[in-house]
């Protein structure tokens, strides 16, 4: 036996503002919790579906004292509908409007663009241009690299470089001396280790001239 398919939400919308339209009252949240599963509505959800009334002006609520009271008449739902059919009206009169603009436009365009031995010569020639420039454009791309200013940026970003790395030489120097007057019974084994991580005898400061001529 196959189970009892659940309501949808625009099921339980309706089954809750029949009980609006039937009683024509005003109700608190939780008489309408108590009401909602005598029309197939569980509990649970009459809050969610309430709001969603509200949030599309079909159900109303007010705040009385301490409370807060929903209602909703039939003319409410009447009104909604009359608002937003108005709403759809104005809506398509501003699009046949525009639609005639840009028709209008759209003939205005085509006038002096009509099909010719000059139009289709004069397109060919600009077609021919293009494929000049973007020729032109590629060839340009491959001499970039030897831009004075694609150069001149290079150089600084080496001295950046040069800078940097000398200033962490200047760390490793410190850090080894540090080693060295804390701890000079391990001797071997910081020389050792020095090694290992790749400061060796010949490690020294770089030297920028050597590294710039190239660019020069």
């Amino acid at each position: 036996m196959s189970k009892k398919r659940g309501l949808s939400l625009d099921e339980k919308r309706e089954k809750i503002l029949q009980i609006f339209y039937e009683s024509q009252d005003f109700f608190l949240l939780k008489e309408l919790e108590k009401l909602g599963p005598r029309k197939g509505v569980i509990s649970q959800s009459v809050k969610d579906v309430v709001q969603s009334l509200v949030d599309d002006d079909l159900v109303l609520k007010d705040k009385i004292g301490t409370s807060v009271y929903f209602w909703s008449l039939p003319s409410c739902a009447g009104n909604q509908l009359r608002n937003v059919h108005r709403k759809l009206d104005s809506d398509m009169q501003s699009g046949e409007r525009r639609l005639a603009e840009l028709l209008g436009q759209c003939d205005a365009l085509k006038k002096g663009r009509e099909e010719s031995d000059e139009r289709e010569k004069a397109l060919g020639e600009l077609k021919a241009v293009e494929l000049k420039y973007n020729e032109l454009k590629d060839e340009m791309g491959k001499y970039a690299d030897n831009d004075p200013a694609a150069f001149e940026a290079m150089k600084k970003a080496i001295e950046v470089s040069h800078t940097a790395a000398n200033r962490w030489t200047d760390n490793i120097f410190a850090l080894q001396q540090w080693c060295s007057n804390n701890f000079p019974q391990a001797k071997e084994q910081l020389e050792h280790m020095y090694q290992e991580i790749g400061i060796t005898d010949d490690f020294d400061y770089l030297e920028l001239p050597a590294v710039v001529s190239l660019l020069s």
